[in-house]
């Protein structure tokens, strides 16, 4: 694998699991293919990863901090663990500065992690994941699905098919 990258970090919903809108049931957790392989994969070759998240449903009122850290413990459960977790649970209308396509989730994930931004992959399936890394200074991935609009899909710099397309851009 070449090591042109020190970490990849993952949105959550829609691409490291199948997308629950305002998930809080750990048991409605399901890893998107390829999940298992490409983390494994990475970790083999001492690739950092972690878990960028916005998680709007707090600050909605719909789900709990402990609902959503049962969800990720559930992640973790079927995929390894993760060398961190950046969740932004505000609503989207508080202007926060970590709420993705803001640079702030990407930019902790690598100070937590211990890499520099432009060494790090960001992997998504919406145009605000590829907005944030873009603004960090990251690597974007776009990996498209049925809720990704197709001019997000036209503006990513690099799309893959699926998670297994993404473990053969890092090699």
């Amino acid at each position: 694998m070449d090591q042109a990258f020190d970490a990849v970090l993952f949105d959550r919903d829609g691409t490291l699991i199948r997308d629950v809108p305002y998930n809080g049931d750990p048991q409605r957790v399901v890893p998107m293919p390829g999940a298992r392989e490409i983390l494994r994969d990475l970790r083999t070759h001492g690739v950092r990863t972690g878990v960028v998240s916005n998680q709007s449903g707090i600050g909605r009122g719909l789900l709990t901090e402990t609902q959503v850290a049962a969800v990720n413990a559930r992640v973790e459960e079927l995929l390894g663990r993760f060398g961190t977790w950046q969740i932004c649970p505000h609503h989207p209308d508080e202007g926060c500065a970590c709420r993705k396509p803001a640079p702030g989730l990407v930019i902790s994930a690598c100070a937590a992690l211990g890499v520099r931004p432009e060494r790090t992959l960001v992997v998504g399936d919406i145009g605000a994941d590829v907005a944030a890394a873009e603004a960090a200074g990251a690597v974007p991935v776009l990996v498209p699905t049925e809720v990704t609009r197709p001019e997000e899909v036209e503006r990513a710099p690099r799309v893959a098919p699926d998670l297994h397309a993404v473990a053969g851009m890092i090699r």
